[in-house]
């Protein structure tokens, strides 16, 4: 088996291993910790448990200063790393309908504690409430306040951003606040607003100045829409109730996320990975830390060559952008007319001239945390020694959609 000249750490960690398989780059993870420490400038950083999906990579991050609980996808989730010590602060980013994981929260004293829920509307509550009958221990509830942009063209208003929650101005969101106290088995923890619009959209678009100059454009706008209603919501609310967190940001907007006043943490994960995504922004450059190899199987003629399996795409609105790219040896490309497939990957380019049947391709996601699925561990790469297994999700048999 010939190895990427490229890449000689990861190659050799894994030399032996048979492809598929994915690493993770410590040294990469960790130093794309710190630079988002650096950009948190101060504010503690929960971490987005979706983007990594892998408890040992969840308790790296969370020892290191800077970091502080978990923003969980799934309250099943939640409860399983209630149950397993990964944190005992895990904030729920979605409201659920699983009325059996809100049995088991409302009958666990200690996830009740650790566990808050999403809630934007009287019917998510009317839910809990029919899941877990009346009176209810106390369940800890985080608002959450919509942070799309909605500016009028003409005389009808634009929705820019994530289709989130309904509570989009500040007298809704105090609406809703009130709503929450003045209800029998409910207390109001915290606020998030997650500003899609800033944080999962790249300001530099490879190859399209015109798009990248819209997207700027946008994006300072809609931020300083965004710190004023977020302001006033969080300063009418708190004349009401204390709150213990004010949630805001994702790893594509730290910088404007800390710059409002009112948020007193913010959310990253994607950016500890690296993923293809992240590439396009100008504020900051994750490292690739997190890659995955597929054999060649096949050389079907010319500078080409076909992998094994390799369909792993990005969840978001289809396009290109949301398949993986190779990445070693460079100069190495998708087909244009079978993209990255189930059971075959085809590659093109100059260097697929010079692989053979058993060597290995690199490729990086799209996205961070759905490759998880895809893979029972990830091997975890450190400094010169050789790969370790450590579970993801999946591994340690547990999917929470």
């Amino acid at each position: 088996m010939a190895y990427c000249a490229g890449m000689p750490a990861v190659d050799q960690a894994t030399k032996g291993m048979d492809p598929p398989l994915a690493v993770v780059d410590l040294a990469a993870f960790d130093d794309n910790a710190d630079d988002l420490v650096r950009r948190a400038a101060g504010r503690p950083i929960r971490v987005a448990s979706k983007s990594v999906r892998c408890r040992a990579l969840l308790d790296r991050v969370l020892a290191r200063p800077g970091f502080a609980g978990l923003l969980c996808y799934s309250l099943r989730e939640a409860l399983w790393l209630s149950t397993e010590d990964t944190s005992d602060d895990l904030v729920v980013g979605y409201p659920t309908a699983d009325r059996g994981a809100l049995a088991a929260l409302a009958g666990d004293e200690v996830a009740r504690r650790r566990i808050t829920l999403m809630a934007d509307s009287p019917g998510q509550l009317d839910l809990i409430d029919e899941a877990v009958g009346a009176g209810h221990p106390e369940l800890r509830i985080c608002l959450d306040l919509d942070a799309s942009w909605r500016p009028l063209l003409g005389r009808a208003a634009v929705h820019i951003g994530a289709l989130r929650s309904p509570l989009h101005t500040a007298g809704q969101a105090v609406a809703f606040a009130r709503h929450v106290l003045g209800r029998p088995g409910f207390t109001l923890a915290g606020v998030m607003s997650y500003e899609a619009q800033i944080a999962g959209l790249g300001d530099a678009p490879p190859g399209r100045p015109l798009r990248a100059a819209a997207l700027r454009l946008i994006q300072r706008l809609s931020a300083s829409e965004l710190r004023e209603r977020r302001s006033e919501a969080i300063g009418q609310i708190q004349a009401l109730t204390p709150l213990e967190f004010v949630n805001g940001g994702g790893t594509g907007s730290l910088e404007t996320t800390v710059a409002d006043p009112s948020v007193t943490e913010v959310t990253a994960g994607s950016g500890l990975m690296g993923p293809v995504l992240f590439d396009a922004y100008r504020r900051f450059s994750p490292r690739p830390a997190l890659l995955y190899a597929l054999p060649v199987v096949r050389r079907p003629g010319g500078p080409v060559a076909t992998l094994f399996s390799g369909g792993y795409i990005a969840s978001g609105p289809s396009g290109r952008d949301r398949s993986p790219t190779p990445y070693l040896p460079a100069g190495l490309k998708l087909s244009g007319t079978e993209g990255a497939g189930e059971v075959q990957t085809p590659v093109r380019g100059t260097a697929a001239a010079n692989l053979r049947v058993g060597d290995r391709v690199w490729l990086r996601p799209a996205k961070a945390g759905e490759l998880a699925e895809r893979f029972n561990d990830y091997c975890l790469v450190e400094d010169d020694a050789p790969a370790y297994p450590a579970p993801t999700y999946r591994g340690e048999g547990q999917c929470f959609g």
